[in-house]
């Protein structure tokens, strides 16, 4: 793993100390430097790794706060990475794939990854993603110190907001940090059809349509843990929570 140093203070003019730490794991030099180079631009305190075993021994030493992994890595793959950190402390994950596959997508979201992206991307993009994901992670730290936020429950399925956990008959669901988000989203309007456009912009900060794509892929991974009865879909339109009505 190679730590990027910065000497510059970051663009909302704290401290290096102050920094938001990044670890970018690209088997491409090309790319990992690229990526590095726009994150540290934008003030973030980066780290490069480029392969399995070196993501998950510097994830452990170094402790960043928001992983950026590509899927094809040396060693083992970033599937693996992303189980074996998730394990250590749960981290958001942006996943990088060569591949526009939605079957890689929807496992990669299944082993714990927050957003993906797929080759070719603007680091334009890849920025803003990575400040909406740890901005909702500060929007959860908050929440979790706001108890009148309570729970919300339908039927068999409640959502607690406080310890951002959910619950079903059968026992605790394992959401990812965006999974519950978009669940309780939804769950405010129940029953309500919020568009993708809605979702996009609620859930993920991002007014850019070109990312519908991404909300259909998370809906398909929210269904498979909590079931696909739970979600109903609205053709050319978008999704509504199927609450029982009381």
């Amino acid at each position: 793993m190679t730590e990027i140093q910065q000497d510059n203070t970051n663009s909302s003019g704290g401290t290096v100390s102050s920094q938001r730490r990044v670890l970018v794991v690209e088997d491409e030099p090309t790319i990992a430097e690229s990526i590095a180079a726009r994150l540290g631009a934008e003030g973030f305190k980066v780290a490069v790794a480029h392969d399995g075993p070196g993501a998950v021994d510097g994830f452990h030493t170094w402790q960043p706060d928001l992983v950026v992994l590509d899927i094809m890595l040396p060693g083992f793959d970033g599937l693996e990475v992303c189980r074996r950190i998730q394990a250590q402390r749960p981290v958001p994950v942006l996943m990088l794939t060569a591949r526009d596959d939605e079957t890689d997508l929807l496992v990669g979201l299944g082993v714990g990854a927050d957003d993906y992206m797929t080759k070719p991307f603007s680091m334009r993009e890849l920025a803003a993603r990575v400040n909406v994901l740890l901005r909702r992670v500060e929007r959860a730290q908050q929440a979790a110190r706001t108890p009148a936020l309570g729970s919300l429950r339908f039927g068999e399925l409640e959502i607690d907001h406080v310890q951002r956990r959910v619950r079903l008959a059968s026992g605790d669901v394992h959401l990812t940090p965006t999974e519950f988000d978009l669940l309780a989203c939804l769950a405010a309007q129940p029953r309500a059809v919020l568009t993708r456009e809605q979702l996009l912009a609620e859930v993920w900060d991002w007014t850019d349509a070109s990312g519908t794509r991404t909300v259909d892929s998370h809906v398909k991974a929210l269904r498979r843990k909590i079931g696909a009865s739970w979600i109903r879909t609205v053709h050319g339109v978008g999704y509504a929570l199927e609450a029982p009505l009381s």
